[in-house]
């Protein structure tokens, strides 16, 4: 019986477009996922949809002199078009502002409330004089305490990433008005996170410690080495689910609290659809979306980036666990950040790729774009996106790897066999070779998906392309033909006949990242449209999957070089931005002058190894320093790095660092402190963190 999986990528804001970084973190990963399942034949409900309440909608609607609906129009339709231009297949698409979600959201708030798993209370919270209204935290600004950053948002700093709250802020003032906020006192609803921490939350995750990535439960751990507070679940705002409860006008639902609730709703409104289309009533399926939330045999697959990791692993747990009778989620394979030309993308700076933009410029070229962002996923710490790259991966990689063997072996049957797939014969060691090789890929790739490393079972996907690429190479048949035609026939129809074979592989293994060249190469080579109903994963390997005779369709490339005057337009446009930004360049500190000389032998003496930061928290009483765990292959150790006023705990999990492993214990703060991280400082005076490039293993030596 074929396992089910509901797998749920993050409700985006319906408050701009979709940008690379959303896609790197999120999207693409959740589509290879689930497109990969669904070839395994197994039982998979992919859901999303737009975020439509929130403070992100209001400060926009305001900014543009419109209603908050009409923004949420705008973007959400926007972003569903640009989802599916990409090939993202969602199951659907839905919104939050819909009258099912709404009714979802309240009736599980109320269940909660009448359960008694609400803490009531009344708190000061920050009210504008002018405008006569509660700020939201996304409605205040002020000095960071962890950077310094002036323009820190109640909820959170953009620059640091640390997680805060209105009051933590220095000089707060409202984005409403500019006066500055009193505080005044509110009746609101608390979920006592604290509490289930002690009762469930605590011994959850640390079953979680070697089944989710390392910064997911890094983050997790740092957040309940903190302690968990009790977190309000409603908001003094008129734009959300209205509280349902009596005596409660003018509050709504915390955008935090609705917003998960979403995925749910989602699935509702799936099989509401489904009833619709075959023409039965909306309560058709009424308990048909059960099984994907409520039945303990449906693994729950959470994809979201490392800012929502909090929200996926601690807060709605807790939230589906008061309720009662869901499951929790099996995985929350969050990603790092996608950064753009080196500097960090801002919707707000205008820094950033966005997708209908490049659907526009670049047509027919989704997979150029899916394969560069897979290739280059943030799996385990912040990457980079620059155009030239972009560039380079098409040219020298899906070109004149991938297209450049497919053109080989569909060209040369229609130059030699009339376009109609050879006979195998007799079978040397060469074909062997490829045909072992083949064999290996489909679980390769496989078990990388499925321990969601998407680059990696990228990499293995060209592998296959490659190893293609050299057995032509190798055996070479127009060689063969040009020296005795007739001869050399069996050994010619052989080699090609493996070559077409490979290629319908390949058509089955891109299915997951590159959709739309797959299409492109089945249509080519008359194969099967295949389905969730005609499994193909499993049938992989082989060399059968094309029958002797059957006729291609003509040659056609599968992808064409982009040249440098395209890549040229996009620099100039992003240059373009930073001039109209005035950004001032920052000076370079002024540099330090070299140490006195030292030889080899004392170069020698230092132990310099690789290993990750798998916990952090902040040393109490102190503004720099931060308490790390790094497991450096060899031992966890305790290294405190007085780093804590550039990065915050949350931020520096999962991190690859170099450190100088053999360096005498040190305390402080009464900390025993074995090691000492590398570092440089950028031209802003900000600490960077000296790292591999790639991943390696901990505990590999730095030379």
């Amino acid at each position: 019986m074929p396992q089910r999986h509901t797998i749920t990528a993050a409700l985006l804001y319906a408050n701009g477009p979709v940008h690379i970084g959303h896609l790197a973190g999120v999207y693409i990963p959740a589509d290879i996922y689930a497109r990969y399942l669904r070839l395994k034949g197994e039982e998979v409900l992919f859901v999303s949809g737009s975020d439509e309440h929130g403070v992100p909608i209001t400060i926009r609607a305001e900014a543009e002199g419109i209603t908050p609906q009409q923004v949420v129009d705008k973007y959400h339709q926007q972003i569903k078009t640009s989802f599916e231009e990409l090939g993202i297949s969602f199951d659907i698409y839905a919104r939050t502002s819909s009258p099912v979600h709404h009714q979802t959201s309240s009736d599980f708030f109320k269940t909660l409330y009448d359960q008694g798993a609400f803490v009531e209370k009344e708190e000061e919270q920050y009210f504008d004089p002018e405008k006569e209204r509660f700020l939201a935290d996304r409605y205040i600004v002020g000095t960071c305490p962890n950077c310094g950053y002036e323009h820190a948002y109640g909820d959170q700093c953009e620059r640091c990433g640390t997680s805060l709250s209105p009051k933590e802020l220095g000089n707060p003032r409202s984005m409403l008005s500019g006066a500055t906020p009193k505080l005044k006192p509110s009746k609101q609803w608390y979920l006592p996170l604290d509490k289930y921490q002690q009762e469930w939350i605590d011994t959850w995750i640390d079953e979680k410690a070697k089944q989710w990535k390392p910064n997911v439960y890094g983050q997790c751990k740092s957040w309940l080495n903190a302690g968990l507070q009790p977190r309000a679940m409603t908001r003094d705002l008129d734009w959300g689910v209205p509280v349902p409860l009596p005596n409660a006008e003018g509050k709504v639902l915390y955008v935090w609290f609705d917003a998960p609730i979403g995925y749910i709703s989602a699935t509702k409104e799936y099989f509401i659809e489904k009833a619709r289309a075959e023409g039965k009533p909306d309560d058709a399926y009424a308990t048909a979306w059960k099984p994907y939330w409520q039945h303990n045999d449906t693994a729950l697959t959470h994809f979201i980036g490392k800012d929502n990791i909090v929200f996926h692993c601690i807060i709605f747990p807790a939230m589906l666990k008061a309720h009662g009778g869901y499951i929790l989620p099996t995985q929350v394979p969050a990603n790092e950040f996608m950064n753009l030309e080196g500097d960090k993308i801002s919707t707000s700076r205008n820094w950033a790729v966005w997708l209908h933009e490049y659907l526009r410029d670049f047509p027919n070229k989704q997979d150029v774009l899916r394969y560069t962002l897979a290739a280059n996923m943030p799996e385990t710490k912040d990457n980079d996106f620059t155009w030239k790259d972009f560039q380079s991966k098409n040219n020298s990689e899906l070109v004149a790897i991938l297209g450049n063997f497919v053109n080989r072996a569909v060209v040369l049957t229609h130059k030699y066999f009339e376009g109609k797939v050879p006979p195998c014969h007799q079978l040397e060691a060469a074909d062997q070779a490829l045909i072992a090789e083949l064999q290996a890929a489909p679980e390769r790739i496989g078990q990388a998906i499925e321990a969601y490393r998407f680059r990696e079972a990228l990499s293995l996907l060209m592998d296959v392309a490659r190893a293609g690429n050299k057995y032509f190479q190798d055996t070479a048949p127009w060689v063969l033909y040009k020296q005795d035609p007739e001869g050399n026939r069996t050994r010619i129809e052989t080699i090609l006949h493996i070559g077409l074979q490979l290629c319908a592989n390949l058509a089955a293994l891109a299915e997951p990242f590159l959709p739309f060249t797959a299409a492109k190469l089945r249509e080519m080579l008359n194969a099967p449209q295949w389905s969730q109903a005609n499994p193909q994963w499993q049938e992989l390997g082989n060399i059968d999957l094309l029958l002797v005779g059957a006729p291609l369709a003509e040659a056609s490339l599968l992808f064409e070089k982009i040249e440098d005057e395209a890549i040229q337009v996009q620099v100039d446009r992003l240059e373009g931005i930073k001039q109209a930004r005035s950004l001032e360049t920052a000076q370079a500190p002024s540099l330090a002058p070299l140490q006195a000389e030292i030889v080899f032998d004392d170069f020698a003496k230092i132990d310099l190894r690789v290993g990750t930061i798998v916990a952090a928290e902040k040393v109490k009483k102190t503004k720099k320093l931060l308490q790390l765990t790094v497991d450096t292959g060899i031992d966890q150790r305790t290294v405190v790095s007085g780093i804590a006023e550039h990065y915050s705990p949350e931020e520096v999990i999962g991190q690859q660092v170099c450190l100088v492993a053999n360096l005498a214990p040190r305390e402080l703060k009464g900390i025993p402190s074995q090691g000492m991280i590398l570092m440089a400082e950028d031209a802003e005076g900000k600490l960077v963190f000296v790292s591999p490039q790639r991943l390696v293993n901990n505990g590999a030596g730095v030379k």
